[in-house]
């Protein structure tokens, strides 16, 4: 998989291969991309860039044994790690067919296609303490091919504490030659001291992704509105609106909408509005709101969103979100 297959953002590309080319490549990236939006491609497109023996013109060559090893996902000396339905002894390698023909059949996947293609739609997912465990064991050993040993960790925000915990140690003293890449929907979500152990590479919204294409009719501007205005009846209104929605599906849908607005407001409060887009209502909450709020707005709406799926009655869920969201504005 070059730079080429892949559509993303040139500058983003550059400077990835920029890094591999002056030799001054980060032992740990986390890519945050909305869900859907190609994150996985280009970081497979990276390692294959990093592995490739006869790369030139800012991309891997896509012939040699290295490339055409990590095209297929089939390079031995690279591991991938996802969620999954913990039971005994089950670790992401068992499903490394189903992994390989989701990412090479869709690149665009999202969170949702993952669990359809596993059988675990609809069911609780993590990244347990056993699977990180696994990997601390595989990196002591020596790399197969004698180069780089590499490990991409999708949506390491689902890691239980311990799981994360043990990551952490092996990200403030990784061995040798030992390159991370993770990719986040959810950063806020991490360990801080995981977080500052990572070069965090924002991709931009490219209209590939699912989340951000989701119309919501102005449901959260008019509820953002009517927070930052510390006007409650107007935001119950809303809240109404949103237990009136058509289906469940709908109602999710708007919780990761929502998320997905408010992680940019936590960008442009934390000094990183470049990485946030171009949004003038987001830009103008992250101005009007407190800086703690980001993080318990995105706990709500999470919470919401699982008790959703629980089939718990909307009009309860909404009125408490809003309740939620109004303490904490």
């Amino acid at each position: 998989m070059r730079f080429s297959d892949i559509h993303m953002a040139d500058d983003t590309v550059r400077a990835l291969a920029g890094m591999v080319d002056s030799g001054k490549v980060p032992h740990a990236l986390l890519f945050h991309e909305e869900d859907g939006g190609g994150a996985v491609p280009l970081a497979v497109a990276f390692l294959q860039y990093l592995y490739c023996r006869n790369r030139h013109d800012g991309d891997s060559c896509g012939e040699c044994p290295a490339c055409n090893k990590v095209g297929k996902l089939i390079h031995p000396d690279i591991h991938f790690i996802f969620p999954l339905v913990l039971s005994s002894g089950t670790l992401s390698v068992n499903y490394s067919a189903e992994w390989r023909s989701l990412v090479l059949g869709r690149p665009d996947f999202s969170e949702g296609d993952l669990y359809d293609s596993l059988g675990f739609e609809g069911k609780n997912t993590v990244i347990g303490k056993d699977e990180i465990a696994s990997l601390l064991r595989t990196l002591n050993l020596n790399s197969l091919e004698g180069g780089y040993t590499s490990v991409l960790i999708y949506l390491p925000e689902k890691m239980n504490p311990v799981a994360a915990n043990k990551l952490l140690k092996v990200l403030e003293e990784p061995p040798q030659k030992t390159q991370f890449v993770l990719v986040t929907h959810a950063p806020e979500k991490l360990l801080p001291t995981i977080l500052s152990r990572c070069q965090m590479v924002r991709l931009k919204p490219t209209g590939v992704g699912t989340v951000l294409r989701y119309d919501d009719g102005g449901l959260l501007t008019s509820l953002m509105d009517a927070l930052i205005a510390r006007d409650l009846p107007a935001a119950l209104a809303v809240g109404e609106q949103l237990a009136d929605l058509p289906s469940r599906d709908n109602a999710r849908a708007f919780c990761r909408f929502a998320a997905e607005k408010i992680r940019r407001v936590f960008l442009i409060q934390q000094g990183l509005a470049s990485l946030a887009g171009d949004d003038a209502d987001v830009a103008a909450w992250a101005g009007k709101c407190r800086k703690t709020f980001p993080r318990k707005a995105l706990e709500i709406l999470d919470r919401t969103d699982g008790r959703i799926a629980r089939n718990v009655n909307l009009k309860i869920l909404f009125t408490d979100l809003v309740d939620r969201m109004f303490l904490n504005i």
